[in-house]
């Protein structure tokens, strides 16, 4: 771990062995400098520039929250179900294995087109009374789509995987979050944050960096609203992962019978969450980062080709309790698409019954981190408990 030493608070970061280009410490320097950070900032080794705030940041803060590093992806996050099935159960070809669940779980920019009965009902009990009154405090956000996306993957780093354990277990995986209601919120409330301060003449390092304070109206209308897309996401996850296991169940996914075994695993890694950390009661924002108390299970997925852990935390209070969210990008999706070419991608894909085109070549291996120097960076925030790589990969 090294200590940056900014002009406001230190940054404690999990580097070593691991990139950390200029931009991004630039980034991590300007949210140090906030006067509502709490102790210091913790970097991650997954960490790369986003917008305001790093991803692969935890931001400890009093009396304010800056949405811009809560994110629009709010609540986004990962759940790994252990099945009862093993590797030699899986089938040589696994291209019905990858049809069944794409199916049943519609990507990018989809919706369901018939909303299921699973779906409604968890709709119905809470989520949709309580987004109407996030509409109510702001009318902006809509209610288009809403239930209609509840249970569906959404696009970018988003997917679906079946993946084998380091003893020959089987295990189903899925990263998404609040779809497009998230997005909207998350919106919404930067850009209220940017009139706010603006209107009250207060001057920024940089204007993403814009926040909401306690005790105000905008404030408790956000704090109600990220909370709600939180649980949306959550849910989200595991409507998919119902409708997932059930489409592997069918007769067109060709395995045996099987279960839901008892290890599972549903983490947030793009949300804000009220702790106790060196003595004071504050707003934790993990943007890219996952929490790591002491025996929580957590789940830090690598690329398309390399390998995912199931992790423990160890409770680390100089990382307010958090590890890394996955392997972390090195190449913004731009760069990625026009240093790759496709026998890139078929090559570090080779053996991944996966898409291999142009519309997932920024999400190649390569354009990542490598996940392994990642974990050897955070080995006092967690322990590794399984080690799973992919054979099936569904991209949104």
């Amino acid at each position: 771990m090294q200590v940056i030493n900014t002009a406001a608070h230190p940054v404690k970061a999990w580097v070593d062995g691991v990139e950390f280009d200029p931009k991004a410490r630039e980034q991590v320097a300007k949210v140090a400098s906030l006067p509502f950070v709490h102790a210091h900032v913790a970097v991650m080794p997954d960490v790369h520039v986003g917008i305001g705030a790093t991803v692969g940041s935890v931001i400890p803060t009093v009396g304010a929250i800056v949405p811009a590093a809560v994110g629009v992806d709010i609540g986004c996050g990962m759940v790994a179900q252990k099945l009862t099935l093993r590797a030699e159960d899986l089938p040589d070809d696994l291209r019905h294995v990858r049809a069944a669940i794409e199916a049943v779980v519609p990507v990018g920019k989809a919706a369901h087109q018939s909303v299921p009965a699973s779906v409604e009902n968890a709709w119905a009990k809470g989520l949709a009374e309580r987004y109407a009154r996030v509409v109510e405090r702001a009318p902006v956000v809509s209610t288009r789509n809403v239930a209609e996306q509840l249970g569906t993957m959404g696009g970018g780093n988003h997917f679906c995987e079946v993946c084998i354990d380091e003893s020959g277990d089987v295990w189903l995986v899925l990263h998404s979050g609040s779809r497009g209601a998230g997005n909207r919120i998350g919106q919404f409330y930067i850009e209220a944050a940017q009139r706010e301060l603006q209107r009250l003449g207060v001057k920024l390092v940089d204007k993403d960096l814009a926040h909401l304070t306690e005790g105000t109206p905008l404030f408790d209308a956000y704090v109600e609203a990220v909370s709600w897309a939180q649980d949306y996401a959550r849910t989200n996850r595991e409507l998919m992962m119902i409708h997932a296991v059930e489409a592997l169940r069918g007769r067109d996914a060709k395995l045996p019978r099987f279960k839901r075994a008892e290890t599972v695993v549903n983490c947030h890694h793009n949300y804000v969450a009220r702790e106790r950390h060196f003595g004071a009661d504050v707003y934790v924002t993990r943007k890219g980062a996952v929490r790591a108390g002491l025996g929580e299970l957590g789940f830090i997925p690598g690329s398309m080709g390399a390998r995912s852990f199931v992790v423990r935390g160890l409770g680390n209070p100089e990382s307010f309790e958090s590890c890394s969210h996955g392997a972390g990008r090195r190449m913004s999706r731009g760069e990625a698409k026009r240093r790759l070419t496709l026998a890139d991608l078929k090559r570090e894909t080779a053996g991944v019954e996966c898409r291999k085109d142009e519309g997932v070549l920024d999400e190649a291996p390569s354009a990542y981190k490598n996940v392994d120097a990642v974990m050897r960076a955070q080995h006092d925030l967690v322990r590794i408990v399984h080690t799973l790589r992919q054979v099936v990969c569904v991209k949104g």
